[in-house]
């Protein structure tokens, strides 16, 4: 994936950006409950999988943002054009893989490509396949809770890719199938605001299923 690299100089977090990293936990992090109502009806009509759908609404709703692209590369800021996703892929034995996704293409072709791809992973004996994961965004779910908050491990330091995560969704007392939502970033590359338009870009996903 091609990027740039971001003027220090121009650059208006630039404060921000050195005084979070220098922190021992410079992660930020939101749980909030999303609607999925549409995305489930359009899944159930489609005879599509819920969990790769959702995956593709979040990546290119993030990909939308720039602050989501942003990584810490050699001590300085660069962004992507665009950035794929790696997600936890279920394995018979309740463990996992880790599989790689491209999203920018037409939907039929993400899901070929998809079924191509977990095909490979159950395949796969290594947990992780050998792969660039600076651009990726990380994906994970915990489809058995409708949980209220989450902690995730990280690497610490200047790993920066977001991780994004969702749990079980469940009907509310309006009957809308109501989901939780996570996004765990490097705080020194965005801020409440950066993840809050992530969330408005997300409520807005069946413009990507169009």
């Amino acid at each position: 994936m091609s990027y740039k690299q971001i003027d220090m100089e121009t650059y208006p977090r630039k404060a921000h950006f050195e005084h979070f990293r220098t922190q021992a936990y410079p992660y930020v992090g939101i749980t909030a409950d999303v609607d999925v109502t549409e995305v489930l009806d359009w899944c159930h009509a489609h005879n599509r999988s819920f969990y790769l759908t959702f995956m593709h609404i979040a990546a290119l709703a993030a990909d939308e943002i720039p602050e989501f692209r942003r990584r810490i590369h050699d001590g300085k800021i660069v962004e992507y054009s665009e950035c794929p996703t790696s997600h936890v892929e279920p394995m018979e034995d309740d463990t996992y893989r880790y599989c790689k996704l491209e999203h920018h293409m037409p939907l039929d072709e993400y899901f070929e490509k998809a079924a191509a791809a977990q095909e490979e992973c159950r395949r796969r004996m290594d947990l992780l396949a050998e792969e660039d994961e600076e651009s990726m965004y990380f994906i994970s779910a915990v489809p058995w809770l409708h949980y209220t908050a989450l902690l995730q491990p990280v690497a610490g330091g200047d790993e920066s890719n977001p991780r994004i995560t969702w749990g079980r969704y469940e009907k509310n007392h309006g009957g809308k199938m109501m989901m939780p939502l996570t996004v765990l970033a490097h705080h020194s590359l965005m801020d409440g605001i950066h993840i809050a338009r992530f969330f408005e870009m997300v409520k807005q996903g069946m413009k990507y299923l169009k």
